[in-house]
C-alpha cells in the first residue's frame, strides 16, 4: 500500500530540490540554507519558531510541507539502558527506533556512546521466519522524510538529556538501519534520506559512522557499491549453507550464497571497506559447529568482522536462543581461525527487543480496543 499525505514532509528535502522550489514560488534561493539551519541545527518543533523568515514564507511553508512527520507514542528503557521510541506516522502505522546507549566508565549514561537503529519500511515482505518485522507483511515503504525524522526525534530528546557543546553536534556517535524493513527494497528512499543525515547543510552526520544492513538483494547491493556516500555494509546471514539459509530466510532462494558472496566482496573491493556479517544464533537451526566453520570460512574469504546476535524470543514463534555455552562454543570456532568476531551480549531483551516486536504488540492492542 501506497501513503500519499496531504503534505510532504520537508525533511525529504534537498538543499537543491528546497532552493528549486522556493524560486519556483517567488522567495529568494538563499531562504532555503537558513530553513535547513532551523530544521537541522536549531531542531524546532514549529514554523513560527523560524524568526528570520517572513510570515508570507512561513505560511507557505505551512501550506506546503509537513513539519512533523512522526509522533511519539511510547519509550520503552531496559535495564541495560536500551530505549525503544515507537513512533506513529500520518496514516496512523507504527515504527520503531532504537537508542542502544554503551556506559562508558567515568562518564555516565547520558554521556555514554550512543547507536542509533532506524526502520525503512512499515513491516518487510523479505519473509525471515525468525522476525518479527515481517509477520504482519509489508504495509508500506516509508518516505525519506519520515526516515529523517526519526533521527529528528532521537536528536531533541537527547538533547533535552545531554545539552550540545556546539549548535552542529548530532546527538549520538553511530547509525544503523537495521530496523524494520529492509533498506535496499527501499532503496531510493533510504539513499536519499542518507544524503541528508550526510550533508553539511543537514545533520552532517560521517558516512563512515553509518552501517547499512540487508538481506541479501544482489543487484543492490552492486548498486550501492556504485554509490558516493562512503557507507558501510553488514550482510544478514544467518545461514553459512544454502540448506541452513533457506529455511530461514526466504531471499536466499533468488539469491543463494553462490551468488550473495561475489556481490560482498565486489562491495569490499571497491570500497576498501570491511564488511560485516550479521549472524543470529537460532537453537538447534544454525547454531552447530558445523555452522561455525562454515561461517568462519566465508568470514576468512571475504576479510569480513562477524557479529554473533543470541536471538531475541518473539511471541507466537518458536526459535530459542542457544545456551551461552554454546554460543561460546560456536565463537570459539571463529576466533581460532582467525576470524574478527563479537558475541554480543543481551540488549533490550526485556522491552520486546526483537525488532518489530514492540509495533506488533501495540497495533494488536489496538485491535482488541477496537473490537471490545
Amino acid at each position: 500500500m501506497r501513503y500519499l499525505p496531504a503534505k510532504p514532509s520537508i525533511y525529504g528535502e534537498t538543499l537543491d530540490s528546497l532552493t528549486a522550489l522556493l524560486t519556483e514560488h517567488g522567495h529568494p534561493a538563499f531562504r532555503a540554507r537558513q530553513i535547513l539551519t532551523w530544521l537541522y541545527k536549531k531542531r524546532v518543533h514549529t514554523w513560527e519558531e523560524m524568526t528570520d523568515l517572513s510570515r508570507p514564507l512561513r505560511a507557505w511553508l505551512a501550506a506546503t510541507f509537513e513539519l512533523e512527520p512522526t509522533r511519539f507514542v511510547l519509550t520503552k528503557q531496559s535495564e541495560d539502558v536500551t530505549d525503544k521510541l515507537l513512533l506513529e506516522l500520518g496514516d496512523r502505522s507504527l515504527i520503531e527506533t532504537v537508542i542502544i546507549r554503551a556506559p562508558q566508565l567515568g562518564v555516565g549514561q547520558e554521556n555514554s556512546r550512543k547507536t542509533i537503529c532506524i526502520s525503512t519500511q512499515v513491516g518487510c515482505a523479505m519473509g525471515c521466519k525468525f522476525c518479527a518485522s515481517g509477520l504482519d507483511g509489508l504495509k508500506r515503504n516509508l518516505a525519506a522524510g519520515e526516515i529523517v525524522h526519526q533521527l529528528i526525534q532521537v536528536c531533541r530528546q537527547e538533547d533535552v538529556r545531554t545539552p550540545r557543546a556546539r549548535a552542529e553536534l548530532v546527538s549520538f556517535d553511530n547509525l544503523v538501519v537495521m530496523g524494520m524493513g529492509e533498506p535496499l527494497h527501499n532503496y531510493d528512499a533510504i539513499i536519499r534520506a542518507l544524503t541528508i543525515l550526510n550533508a553539511e547543510w543537514g545533520l552532517g552526520f560521517g558516512a563512515r559512522r553509518i552501517t547499512l544492513s540487508t538481506s541479501g538483494l544482489v543487484p543492490k547491493i552492486r548498486q550501492l557499491a556504485d554509490e558516493p556516500l562512503g557507507l558501510r555494509l553488514a550482510i544478514s546471514l544467518h545461514g553459512a549453507t544454502d540448506e541452513v539459509r533457506e529455511q530461514i530466510m526466504p531471499v536466499n532462494k533468488k539469491w543463494p550464497l553462490r551468488e550473495l558472496l561475489p556481490a560482498v566482496k565486489e562491495f569490499s573491493e571497491k570500497r576498501g571497506r570491511m564488511v560485516t556479517l550479521e549472524f543470529i544464533l537460532i537453537e538447534d537451526i544454525n547454531d552447530s559447529l558445523e555452522q561455525a566453520a562454515k561461517l568462519r570460512d566465508i568470514a576468512a574469504d571475504l576479510h569480513a568482522h562477524v557479529n554473533l546476535i543470541p536471538y531475541n524470543t518473539v511471541e507466537g514463534l518458536p526459535w530459542k536462543r542457544p545456551s551461552l555455552t554454546r554460543q561460546e562454543k560456536f565463537a570459539q570456532v571463529l576466533d581460532r581461525g582467525g576470524v574478527s568476531v563479537t558475541l554480543r551480549r543481551e540488549k533490550g531483551h526485556a522491552i520486546d527487543a526483537a525488532c518489530g516486536q514492540l509495533r506488533l504488540k501495540t497495533e494488536q492492542a489496538r485491535e482488541a480496543a477496537a473490537t471490545s
